[in-house]
């Protein structure tokens, strides 16, 4: 009897053994039975005796199922273009790294375990890993969600290689992605991959299915997370959430995200200059805080006390009210011209100049009007003589930029004002940087170039209205904004700007900046 057992304990374990161990030598042998090297066709004459000869599992099915002619090959066989590098792209338009670094979704769900993956065609010397994020991830036991140490995205890279891949998930499973980026994404090969018999989860295109497909995917996904993508958006939800708020409704919530975002880049200037990107940016949910923007893009707040699903997944309610405010503010921040527009103290309040003008064109009230920070302005600013930095909050130092806004889109006849002042800023960065000072050590000085970029920009002499918000503010004091600054304006800095405008004779304003609002 003690030998039976041990013949049968011994029979599971080389059984598990041959189950388990997955390595390149015997996986090329299973790949001999293929015409190809990524082993979509089987050779001429192969029945299926001869394939009951392969050892890995994966590998035999689709074997079998490529003889018989049903093998699904959506999603398993992909190509992937390359995408220009996030922290390139933020240097081209001086927006920091902020756009998706998961750009090629591949669809497939990778469980724990080894799985054969093939690739061909990668270019010498050229990395490119799959990327295996932990969307699930969520606070340890015990710890407040935000005061988690780790409120970013939890992942696993892995390196890929022309022909055969053996990927041994750990940790965590999860859906795959090719991290394939360049400076000069146009050169690059087009890679193709064979995630061979892979579980499928898909995703969804707006500007390639429908909603008909869209709830196939809600009713039939593998993994509780919902890979979509719009022209300038991907996002990565829950599909329980989605289903409860956007069942139907796929094509509509990516198209809301992607007019929000080409507003923001008609304010920038990115359409009128031809520099909109063809890379997205990520929105997806978290754990830890109600939303928030991050070098992965932005995020909103999922599980039991995740409200905020509720408020940006529901497509009449994104391109309203205080959703459309969120998600601009957030998408805002990403697009904050580093430090041309972003100086200290602006953090909160340059990004906002995005959100009002997205607000206003969608048609949704004024929130400078609502909270009366137009009246709030005038009294702790122009009426103290005070700085506009100085009075703090994030509405009040907003004022003076929405006016200028307001101004140049009616009295001023120049609607483009903040599009071209966007594109002289993106110029003077990539011309090097004559300042040759960081926006955290004196914020005045990027405050005065701002100033003189503004007058030649709009052609027009703007130093009353500045002067009038304390743009020339003489002093020092200190102050923190994700970052403490110290704010140094000396009377010569103040008078050597004023006496350059003046010198260029520009015509004043027609009326009085100071006094618009919404």
């Amino acid at each position: 009897m003690k030998h039976l057992v041990l013949l049968c304990l011994l029979f599971f374990l080389s059984n598990s053994y041959a189950q388990n161990s997955i390595d390149s030598i015997s996986v090329k042998e299973d790949l001999a039975f293929f015409k190809d090297n990524l082993a979509t066709k089987l050779k001429k004459n192969i029945n299926s005796q001869q394939l009951d000869k392969i050892k890995n599992k994966e590998i035999r099915n689709a074997a079998i199922q490529m003889l018989k002619g049903d093998y699904d090959f959506n999603y398993r066989l992909a190509t992937y273009k390359a995408y220009l590098s996030p922290a390139t792209l933020g240097k081209k338009l001086s927006i920091g790294d902020g756009y998706s670094k998961y750009e090629n979704i591949t669809g497939i769900y990778l469980p724990l375990g080894k799985h054969v993956i093939l690739v061909d065609n990668i270019a010498k010397n050229k990395t490119i890993d799959l990327v295996i994020p932990n969307w699930n991830r969520q606070p340890p036991t015990g710890i407040a969600p935000d005061q988690d140490p780790n409120w970013g995205i939890e992942k696993k890279s892995y390196p890929l290689k022309n022909g055969i891949n053996i990927i041994d998930v750990k940790d965590f499973d999860g859906l795959a992605y090719i991290n394939y980026y360049s400076e000069e994404p146009k050169k690059e090969n087009a890679i193709k991959i064979h995630f061979i018999d892979a579980e499928v989860n898909g995703f969804f295109d707006s500007g390639k299915q429908k909603n008909e497909d869209w709830n196939k995917l809600l009713d039939n996904t593998i993994y509780p997370m919902i890979d979509a993508r719009g022209k300038y958006i991907q996002t990565i939800y829950p599909k329980a959430d989605l289903k409860k708020y956007a069942f139907n409704k796929g094509v509509e919530l990516l198209n809301c995200y992607d007019t929000l975002i080409y507003r923001q880049h008609r304010l920038m200037g990115l359409i009128k200059y031809n520099r909109v990107p063809n890379n997205r940016i990520l929105a997806r949910v978290n754990y830890n805080y109600y939303m928030f923007r991050d070098e992965d893009g932005i995020a909103y707040m999922g599980g039991k006390s995740g409200y905020a699903l509720g408020m940006v997944l529901d497509p009449a309610k994104v391109i309203a009210g205080d959703p459309a405010w969120g998600f601009s503010h957030e998408t805002g921040h990403v697009h904050q011209l580093q430090p041309y527009f972003n100086w200290g103290g602006l953090c909160e309040v340059s990004n906002n100049v995005f959100t009002m003008y997205v607000l206003k064109s969608l048609g949704v009230k004024s929130r400078l009007i609502e909270g009366n920070y137009y009246d709030a302005a005038r009294k702790k600013v122009i009426e103290k003589k005070e700085s506009y930095l100085k009075v703090g909050g994030s509405f009040e130092p907003l004022v003076p930029f929405w006016q200028l806004q307001l101004y140049f889109e009616k009295a001023g006849k120049n609607p483009d004002f903040y599009p071209d002042l966007f594109e002289a800023f993106r110029k003077q960065a990539h011309n090097a940087d004559k300042l040759k000072v960081k926006a955290d050590e004196n914020p005045a000085v990027y405050q005065l170039n701002f100033i003189k970029t503004a007058c030649e920009v709009s052609k027009v002499d703007l130093t009353d209205f500045f002067d009038s918000y304390g743009f020339f503010y003489v002093g020092n004091f200190d102050g923190d904004c994700y970052g403490a600054y110290h704010y140094n304006m000396t009377e010569k800095m103040a008078m050597d700007c004023k006496n350059e405008i003046k010198s260029k004779n520009y015509p004043k304003p027609i009326l009085d900046i100071t006094t618009l609002t919404d």
